[in-house]
């Protein structure tokens, strides 16, 4: 008989009320909460605890959630760690920004609570769903390697760093090489969204992608008006 995983969620917002309001509702969907309120207790505590997903709000005193991202991406242990960013700030810049600092999806306040259940349950399937061996485990385009099964990247033989959710996007480019995916197809098959998201989204994460890439940047063809495709280089 198997045993269903909990998954650990670590929920920081300066806002008591709003961490209250969150740790209920993930309870509520079974997941395993840690929550906190002062951002300086945040490094010992993501470490000790462990989590599959992060909610972090943005505008804190002392530190905010852009400069933890970047800790969390700099970190080997917690890189692959999905993070959803809670922000008063909801103007497309400032989503632009938090997209670009590392996290994998960015909610504005105030924000629907059935509406944030759903995203962090998508986003934990997706996340396990990369864990598991697939078919086809290793892709190569030129001196680039995508491995599903050790979840990494390789560019000339050195690891690079990808958030959950460029490796979705950069794999998902590399199985259909040479087919266009239009940026509504990306949305939907990457994140899972409506496509009444903005699609802005989507080119923020590819120009992620191709500053990875590094000599290989011209891998990701832009394909004018419509997506993108991966190429043979």
């Amino acid at each position: 008989m198997s045993v269903q995983k909990v998954h650990r969620i670590l929920v920081l917002d300066d806002e008591p009320d709003v961490t209250e309001l969150l740790e209920y509702k993930l309870e509520q969907e079974g997941y395993r909460v840690q929550v906190l309120n002062d951002p300086l207790e945040f490094v010992a505590k993501v470490r000790e605890f462990e989590p599959d997903l992060m909610v972090l709000d943005i505008m804190m005193p002392e530190l905010n959630g852009l400069q933890l991202c970047r800790i969390v991406r700099s970190d080997p242990s917690m890189k692959h760690v999905p993070i959803i960013f809670l922000s008063a700030r909801g103007e497309a810049d400032d989503r632009v920004k938090g997209l670009e600092t590392g996290a994998d999806d960015y909610i504005s306040k105030p924000f629907n609570a059935k509406e944030l259940m759903l995203r962090i349950g998508n986003m934990l399937n997706r996340s396990s769903a990369s864990l598991v061996t697939s078919v086809q485990t290793r892709i190569q385009i030129a001196g680039v390697i995508i491995d599903e099964d050790l979840h990494q990247l390789t560019v000339d033989n050195e690891s690079v760093v990808l958030t959950a959710t460029e490796f979705r996007l950069l794999k998902l480019l590399m199985e259909r090489k040479g087919r266009v995916q239009s940026r509504e197809h990306l949305l939907v098959n990457v994140w899972h969204y409506d496509t009444d998201i903005e699609t802005r989204t989507v080119d923020t994460h590819v120009r992620r992608v191709r500053e990875k890439l590094g000599p290989y940047a011209h891998l990701i063809e832009t394909v004018r008006g419509v997506g993108y495709r991966a190429v043979d280089i």
